[in-house]
């Protein structure tokens, strides 16, 4: 939104090093955060109708930079020809080797990968959990590699010049492509929709959350377990888990006011649980488990530890990126504080590792054995109650 004030020349520093801009900022993300948690502490008959709606507004929005951006490129500065889209190489890193820009090249898909796994969180509100979830993976992967590959093509297709991509000053630089490619007046009905397919994925995004959340607290781990693990009686719903994260991220995001590296570096962090995560899981389904201790109703069979080997390298690769500097030289300003806090994370697992008694994890255990064991009665009844 604030990208805006440059394609319209507008008296309004967008800059990020300036304080009034950051504390517009943070206002207007505790707003739209605020917004996002009042739709998900709709009664679930209500909250289906807003879940169809924001995907129809994501794949509208696809659906839009598909083809109503091709066709304003064509008419306007054209596209880029096949040679720079799949021979050219530019270093633009501002000094960094070509090996590590190739390394960045193939990092910058890992986000096509990050969310398909929501449907396990809500594995629980579905009916027969155990084959829906398996199939839910299975179809989000797809969906995100078919819609992917695509829209990063027509993307590379009509990116502008590089000296006229390298000129945009914008928060959002691709804000001033499309005002570049549809026209000053056209390109705000592009824009509006981007923020609105944002603000329906971070809808969508805390229920998988906020399941996950609920999952741990029901197992006793987090801090305030109790309570966050308590069910609304009118809703069925996990509401102090949905309030849990609200607290979380407010805070997080106040994180922008002292400065822009402060959140950056806060983004930046987010990603290395997620993907370290899956890879020690990868690596302990490939190297320590036996294939024979796993039965589960729906699996890939003989292709189970080609993938799996093939997800225990890729989540390295990403996870070794993250922890890399994000700049040369490194100081304390661009200091990448990812592998010193994943240190102390570790730290803490190991020491809970080694104090905590043996029985209290096998109670943990149990518990959660006895929970999957329920799942697929216990779902099905739980989706009644919802529909």
């Amino acid at each position: 939104m604030f990208s805006e004030a440059k394609v319209f020349g507008l008296d309004f520093n967008v800059d990020v090093s300036n304080v009034r801009f950051r504390a517009v900022q943070w206002i207007v993300s505790e707003a739209i955060l605020g917004l996002c948690l009042l739709i998900n502490y709709l009664h679930p008959k209500y909250y289906k109708y807003a879940f169809r709606i924001c995907m129809g507004i994501v794949i509208l929005d696809f659906l839009l930079n598909v083809i109503w951006l091709p066709i304003g490129v064509s008419q306007t500065y054209g596209f880029q020809s096949a040679d720079f889209v799949f021979t050219n190489f530019e270093n633009e890193t501002g000094g960094a080797s070509n090996t590590w820009a190739w390394m960045l090249c193939f990092f910058a898909t890992a986000g096509v990968q990050v969310g398909f796994d929501a449907s396990a969180h809500v594995a629980e509100e579905t009916k027969n959990a155990s084959v829906t979830a398996a199939k839910g993976l299975i179809y989000s992967a797809i969906a995100c590699t078919l819609m992917a590959a695509p829209i990063i093509l027509i993307f590379l297709f009509c990116t502008p010049d590089l000296d006229v991509l390298f000129s945009f000053d914008a928060p959002q630089p691709f804000v001033q492509i499309y005002a570049l490619a549809l026209g000053k007046r056209a390109h705000c009905v592009m824009t509006a929709l981007s923020v609105l397919s944002t603000l329906a994925s971070s809808i969508v995004s805390i229920v998988a959350a906020s399941r996950l959340v609920y999952a741990i607290a029901r197992d006793g781990v987090l801090p305030f377990s109790g309570w966050i693990s308590k069910v609304s009686p009118k809703t069925n719903q996990p509401t102090n888990a949905i309030t849990f994260i609200g607290i979380v991220s407010a805070i997080l995001l106040c994180s922008i006011l002292p400065s822009a590296l402060a959140f950056q570096s806060l983004v930046s962090i987010s990603g290395v649980p997620t993907v370290s995560a899956w890879g020690l899981i990868s690596f302990g389904r490939f190297f320590l488990s036996k294939q024979t201790a796993f039965k589960p109703k729906l699996s890939l069979g003989v292709f189970s530890k080609p993938f799996q080997l093939i997800s225990f390298l890729w989540n390295t690769y990403l996870a070794g990126i993250l922890f890399s500097p994000q700049e040369f030289p490194v100081t304390a300003q661009n200091l990448n504080y990812a592998p010193i806090i994943m240190g102390i994370v570790t730290m803490f697992a190991l020491c809970a590792y080694f104090i905590i008694p043996e029985e209290r994890w096998l109670k943990l255990k149990s518990n959660v054995l006895g929970i999957e064991e329920n799942s697929d009665t216990d779902s099905s009844q739980h989706s009644s109650s919802q529909s």
